[in-house]
């Protein structure tokens, strides 16, 4: 047997690790082992495990192969195979329709970053640019986080992450990276062997990061700014603050600390949950540790006041003047530092800004005909979608299915497997895999670039994002000298305008470390504000962060950082607060639909403290309804004690129909804005709790009064 080809290659998956990884090429059409690369120093060797059965998704039996016309009920599955000549013309012809009858706003290409790098995945962009379809407001998973961080420092960056090696206290908020972004349990656990550093875990469950951690902290959702504060208060209350980096480098530390003076570790203990000793130990390692590393993480996106809660969290680096220090400060992404030109991918020339940006986040009430989200424009009556699963993944969930079971909306879904969205299209596109096609990858939980090229040919039908682009642009008549340009062209030229060298030399290295100098990384020479000092007290309407204008209750935004109570607290009717967490075998929707991963996670569950399931009369295996106005669903209960009482975590995602009924865990998610500037609420949910045996009559009539 010949010994197989390694190829370089970079995870294209919707994390912020981005691993750099080698694989083995068995054939022109066969991979086989996928594993981290040892040379590069932030992957380090080690991925996650889903990752590295990758063949088992790249050669699943059931990929998709041909284009697919509906020829049932939408929904049904009922599909005929086309030809692709055919399958193109009659997205075209239905996208020309849609424009014709209500204006070209009324298309909408819809994406995310699901398994597509810069050129595969933003090309769709310019089809939509050229055309001046809608345009989309990215929501789903980043806004408040990354808002509530640039809030603070001005800036989208922070200090190297591969400095966590040198820290002797690493603080891990927010994210369970043994289970998803490993990378950064690689690091910590190298400080600690190395350092004797102490590792902090901070989520609202004993994930597997935070029982790997020597201080635990389980506190309830949306309550972090509390323990931030609390924290904060006692920096200042016992001599740890560094008042003279705050004199120099932040905007308001006098004010901050008289209104800290009432936000104590007892005032934060009743927020939380947390015990008052077990604060103090937190604050104390702190304010005692130099290099104290935090790694916040996309947790704080996810609930009401999570911008809020970043940026508290980020306060903490500025009090205790951790920035200074290296192997210390906070860091959560690094998508600044990379100033990637990709003006001609995109087309960002021909934008027309005063077309309407659809907010992702709130698709169900863009698909049923809400004005608002419709910006008083014209319905949505065509869409094309790649790189995402909106049946499966948006909130609001019962509302975006009512929205795709319009017969008088077109969608092109351009897949790689038979998702719950491709079962909802129109005209379905077999799409290749990341080793099938050349792309260019930026991490955001590092520093560097990575280029990710065909490896192998994908099965004979399918087709690239870039081909499917081009020939619509083709169908659509619009022009631009980027649909001339192959997928490496693209590279070429973007990095070259980037000032990073050429293709050449990029496929020769394999990745490009873009990390800032460490004054510049640490703000040693102030943060990027024009008096380079660190906000303290925001204005949130101005933070530079995208957006589309403030949104939701941002005028009651506390001034300075506080637990702010808009969250989605629990209610004499909804007495337990639901987080859907993300699973360790699947990256949102992805690899829910390979054998490897099913059998790991084999069944939705709601993981609910043993006293709450004995006082709901419930044993592990029982069928609980899970409620609220939104909806009704129905789960296997397991008994978890690593989670306070009246809090609820259903790990997925899950696809609607591994649920009764088909109702998944995202009918009871609410797609209303996150203040300010958009976001989904995934982790932020009222709900009830009773057995399903027992309550079949009341959920449905809990189902049709909302």
């Amino acid at each position: 047997m010949n010994k197989p080809v390694v190829g370089r290659s970079a995870c294209p998956h919707d994390c912020p690790s981005t691993c750099a990884l080698e694989i083995d090429v068995l054939d022109s059409r066969t991979i086989g082992r996928v594993r981290g690369a040892k040379s590069n120093d932030y992957t380090a060797g080690v991925i996650c495990a889903k990752v590295a059965r990758y063949a088992e998704r790249v050669h699943n039996p059931d990929r998709l192969t041909r284009p697919l016309l509906r020829t049932g009920p939408k929904g049904s599955g009922q599909f005929a195979e086309i030809g692709w000549e055919e399958a193109l013309d009659r997205v075209a012809e239905a996208f020309l329709e849609a424009e014709a009858r209500h204006g070209a706003e009324s298309v909408y290409p819809y994406y995310y970053a699901g398994t597509m790098g810069l050129v595969q995945r933003d090309g769709i962009h310019r089809v939509r640019h050229l055309k001046r379809y809608s345009r989309q407001f990215d929501t789903i998973c980043t806004n408040p986080a990354w808002t509530g961080y640039i809030a603070g420092t001005g800036k989208l960056a922070g200090p190297d992450p591969r400095e966590i090696d040198k820290s002797d206290c690493v603080v891990i908020w927010g994210t369970n990276a043994a289970a998803t972004q490993v990378n950064v349990m690689t690091h910590a656990i190298t400080a600690r062997k190395t350092r004797g550093a102490t590792i902090v875990g901070i989520d609202v469950y004993e994930t597997e990061t935070v029982r790997q951690a020597d201080l635990k902290l389980v506190l309830k959702p949306g309550t972090d700014a509390a323990l931030a504060c609390a924290v904060m208060h006692v920096l200042f209350r016992d001599g740890h603050a560094d008042r003279d980096y705050m004199a120099r480098l932040a905007d308001c530390p006098d004010e901050l600390e008289a209104h800290l003076a009432e936000r104590s570790p007892t005032w934060a203990a009743g927020i939380t949950g947390l015990a008052v000793a077990d604060i103090e130990a937190f604050a104390r390692l702190v304010g005692t540790t130099p290099r104290t590393f935090m790694r916040l993480g996309y947790g704080f996106t996810r609930q009401r006041n999570g911008a809020v809660a970043m940026h508290a969290a980020a306060s903490i680096a500025t009090v205790a003047g951790l920035w200074q220090h290296e192997g210390g400060g906070a860091f959560h992404n690094n998508g600044a530092i990379y100033q990637l030109n990709t003006s001609m991918v995109t087309a960002a020339d021909a934008i027309d800004r005063s077309t309407r940006r659809l907010d992702q986040s709130r698709l169900g009430a863009c698909l049923t005909g809400d004005p608002e989200a419709l910006f008083g424009g014209p319905p949505v009556a065509a869409m094309l979608i790649q790189n995402t699963n909106p049946v499966s993944v948006c909130p609001d969930q019962e509302r975006v299915k009512r929205g795709f079971a319009r017969e008088d909306l077109f969608v092109c879904v351009h897949e790689q497997v038979m998702t719950e969205t491709a079962r909802m299209a129109d005209v379905v596109l077999p799409a290749t895999m990341f080793v099938e096609h050349d792309d260019i990858y930026k991490g955001g939980g590092h520093q560097y670039l990575l280029f990710g090229p065909k490896l192998i040919d994908g099965p004979e039908g399918c087709r690239s994002n870039h081909e499917v682009n081009n020939a619509l642009a083709a169908r659509l008549d619009v022009h631009h000298k980027g649909i001339d340009m192959s997928p490496r062209e693209h590279i070429d030229w973007m990095l070259r305008h980037s000032g990073h060298g050429t293709l050449a030399e990029f496929e020769e290295m394999g990745w490009i470390d873009c990390q800032p100098p460490f004054e510049e990384a640490h703000y040693l020479g102030g943060f990027n504000f024009p008096d380079g000092k660190f906000r303290f007290k925001p204005d949130w309407t101005r933070v530079k962060a995208s957006n589309n204008g403030p949104m939701g209750p941002w005028e009651s935004i506390p001034a300075l950082p506080d637990h702010w109570g808009v969250i989605d607290d629990a209610s004499e009717t909804f007495p337990f607060r639901l987080v859907t967490a993300p699973a360790r075998s699947f990256l949102n929707s992805t690899f829910n639909e390979t054998p490897g991963s099913l059998a790991k996670e084999r069944t939705p569950t709601a993981m609910i403290h043993p006293d709450d399931a004995a006082a709901l009369a419930l044993q592990e295996g029982s069928r609980v309804r899970v409620s609220n106005r939104q909806g009704s669903v129905v789960v296997t209960t397991r008994l978890f004690a690593g989670v306070q009482r009246g809090v609820v975590i259903s790990e997925g995602l899950w696809p609607n129909a591994a649920f009764e009924g088909d109702r998944g865990i995202n009918t009871l998610t609410s797609s209303d804005p996150i203040a300010p500037y958009g976001g989904a609420a995934f982790h932020d949910t009222r709900v009830a709790l009773a057995p399903a045996e027992a309550t079949d009559g009341a959920a449905k009539e809990l189902v049709e009064q909302a």
